[in-house]
């Protein structure tokens, strides 16, 4: 028989398994990767691959089997793995996954004490170390790095845990690590206890790992680091030494300390104790927490007192994270640890959030990334995304793959980044693209590059409006058809050139009405608004005609003249940024996302206050009103929590009455979902209506995940 196996079958030990199975039913035959599926031609029959099943490694999946008939050789008188070709497109590797306990305990003792590179087929780093399919070590940036004799027998033996491994390495054969000072010269002594040394003693430095670098520093010196870094308010992610740090920082729900624990290690966002200084996470009641995951990051907690470190991605402002040794002097850090091993494909830390048992990725790269999700729609589609939060989905065989995170798309380098990581992906899976798929947005960075790839491949390019994206990219995570859905996000490029956020829609992957949308208020100064929310609350003001004392009067003059030419936005985002300005929680948004951020802890704690309503008028869901009802006698977070919810009940409410042809779901996606709260206000209310919530889990819920929706749409209009 010649079996074509599908899933995830390269990078993690699958063909030696196949090896043992086959020597265990003394079986001829042999095994090799066929770019994305391994081929066994085998004398066996099916019993073989009910072998196989019960001795799977531990991160293999088989997603199919395919059969034929097939006349074996004569000249093949035993069992072997050979060469592997290229003549299947597909993606059969997994995500990157952390060292595992067997490979910790080989860093222990032995010719691998304190060796940082060490892995094996159960763990270390893949995709963000392979150039091409198949998954073999020529196609990795292993390649520089010939075996010793010693790595040589492990890869030959198959009763080792290296066999077939494409990375194995010690210290003989394997990259290294070294340390540079602040000018760049190389610092004498053992690499990680000099800089576990100069991070003791409180200095910035920066260490290079699987997909990218990180910024170090100790929490006691947070403030330090702020001020170095000119980050004045966003918070850092804190990476602690073992789960007994865990839980002294934090107190994860039993999901997210088995997610923060898994193979994968995200940064999850976990309620934080008073043992975090207030500087990692200011005016938030959570902190971003994750696991050691490379060998250098165990090896680095071993050498030092501390059992957390601030761990955030090294770039530049605005910059993707830097990956060569050279580009990062420019960060002008005190010390270095680098090695000297190529990152192919950059990955920077996933970041996920919970809402009850709902996984939402804030951003999804490393440990997630290669993944895909089935559409059930063939046809091949590049989708480029909006320009925030940046990721690229490219499609194959019914499939939806998307990069790992991008980035903010207004700088070269992200643009750079997104190019060459929608490249890797197309050549991949051997998509040639009959559709492009971009935002509405006419201004978009990315359409540059959507230009480029239209010429070089004849494709079409097809604008999508944002919020419609968003809404089919929800219903590609839950693998439904229809839905009426709250698309709710800061803003997106509207139909009618305003700036949409607060939507109700009825949508497929063909078609979307607007049911309604909330009120419009003036961006004073355009973009200026998005920081300046005084603004937002001054325009509020003036619809409710009352005087803004906040501002001076020169400044209320220059802003009365701007209302009538300003853009209008409806979104449910500016709404909370007006009302963090109003009840005195956030002044300025320094970062995406900041005033909301910062009000999700009174939304959690309060409670509904009577006498607060609205209506919907001709489509428009009234909301300014709701802010000549502030009471300056409530707490914050009751009148926080009461404006909110009453904008979301009616909202929901909408998307009930939408429902046609017996469609039963209501959903809610775009980055304002992110908000636990405001999560379970919705929830509430579509079971209080009688209707089923939808919610992300898989395609994040805010701007990544907007090119998921945008290929799922692309798709059907093929169709």
């Amino acid at each position: 028989m010649r079996f074509i196996i599908r899933g995830t079958v390269q990078g993690v030990g699958f063909r030696p398994a196949v090896y043992r199975a086959a020597e265990i039913m003394g079986l001829r035959g042999r095994v090799y990767n066929d770019g994305a599926s391994v081929i066994i031609e085998t004398d066996g029959d099916f019993s073989f691959i009910e072998e196989l099943k019960r001795n799977l490694p531990a991160l293999a999946v088989i997603e199919s089997v395919d059969a034929e008939e097939y006349e074996l050789p004569s000249d093949v008188v035993d069992f072997s793995i050979v060469e592997s070709s290229k003549t299947n497109s597909g993606i059969g590797i997994p995500a990157d996954t952390a060292v595992c306990d067997n490979c910790l305990k080989d860093m222990k003792e032995g010719r691998r004490k304190g060796y940082a590179f060490t892995t094996c087929t159960e763990c270390g780093a893949r995709f963000t170390l392979m150039s091409s399919n198949p998954y073999d070590r020529v196609r990795t940036s292993m390649d520089a790095y010939p075996m010793c004799d010693s790595c040589k027998s492990e890869y030959s033996d198959p009763g080792d845990r290296r066999f077939h491994h494409q990375t194995v390495c010690c210290e003989e054969c394997g990259p290294s690590y070294y340390v540079l000072d602040s000018e760049g010269n190389r610092i004498d002594g053992e690499p990680l206890s000099v800089f576990a040394d100069f991070i003791e003693k409180g200095k910035i430095g920066i260490i290079k790992g699987w997909g990218g670098m990180h910024i170090c520093s100790t929490l006691e010196h947070t403030q330090e680091l702020r001020e170095w870094y000119g980050r004045a308010n966003k918070p850092f992610a804190v990476m602690v030494k073992d789960t007994d740090a865990l839980l002294k920082y934090s107190d994860p729900t039993d999901v997210e300390f088995n997610t923060v624990t898994s193979p994968q290690r995200p940064i999850v966002l976990i309620k934080k104790k008073d043992t975090i200084p207030e500087a990692v996470s200011p005016g938030l009641d959570n902190v971003g927490i994750f696991l050691p995951y490379t060998g250098i990051q165990h090896l680095l907690f071993e050498r030092m007192n501390e059992d957390a470190l601030i761990m955030t991605s090294a770039n530049v402002p605005g910059e993707p994270m830097i990956l060569k040794d050279e580009d990062v002097l420019s960060m002008e850090a005190d010390i270095y640890l680098l090695h000297n091993q190529e990152i192919i494909n950059r990955a920077d830390d996933s970041v996920v959030k919970f809402a009850g048992e709902n996984r939402y990725f804030l951003r999804k790269a490393r440990g997630y990334i290669p993944s895909y999700i089935d559409i059930g729609m063939n046809g091949d589609v590049v989708a480029l995304g909006p320009q925030e939060n940046l990721t690229a989905s490219v499609t194959s065989k019914g499939r939806i793959y998307t990069t790992q995170h991008i980035g903010n798309g207004e700088s070269i380098g992200v643009l750079e980044f997104l190019e060459s990581a929608t490249g890797f992906f197309m050549d991949t899976l051997e998509t040639k693209p009959s559709v492009i798929a971009v935002d509405l947005h006419p201004g978009y960075q990315n359409r540059r590059f959507a230009s480029r790839l239209s010429e070089e491949t004849g494709a079409d390019i097809v604008e999508i409006q944002h919020h419609w994206a968003h809404c089919a990219s929800l219903m590609a995570d839950a693998g439904i058809d229809e839905i009426s859905c709250l698309s709710v996000d800061g803003t997106g490029h509207g139909t009618d050139g305003n700036a949409w956020g607060g939507e109700v829609m009825s949508s497929d992957y063909e078609k979307f009405e607007r049911v309604a949308h909330m009120e419009y208020i003036p961006l004073l100064g355009g973009e200026k608004a998005l920081h300046d929310i005084r603004r937002l609350s001054f325009a509020i003001n003036s619809i409710n005609g009352k005087d803004s004392d906040f501002v001076t009067e020169k400044e209320a003059e220059i802003f009365t003249k701007m209302t009538s030419a300003s853009v209008k936005t409806s979104s449910l985002g500016r709404i909370l940024d007006a009302l963090s300005y109003s009840l005195g929680i956030c002044d300025y948004r320094t970062y995406d996302g900041e005033p909301a951020m910062k009000i999700e802890p009174y939304l959690s704690k309060g409670k509904l206050i009577d006498g607060f309503e609205t209506d919907i008028i001709n489509g428009t869901i009234g909301t300014a009103h709701l802010f000549s009802q502030i009471d300056t006698d409530c707490s914050k977070a009751d009148t926080a929590y009461t404006i909110v919810k009453t904008i979301v009940d009616k909202m929901t409410e909408s998307a009930a009455d939408s429902l046609q042809n017996g469609v039963r779901h209501i959903g809610i996606t775009g980055g304002v979902s992110y908000s636990v709260p405001i999560t379970e206000m919705f929830v509430s209310k579509v079971k209080e209506l009688g209707y089923e919530p939808v919610l992300h889990n898989r395609v994040p819920n805010g701007d990544g995940g907007i090119s998921v929706g945008q290929a799922a749409i692309a798709l059907k209009g093929l169709r």
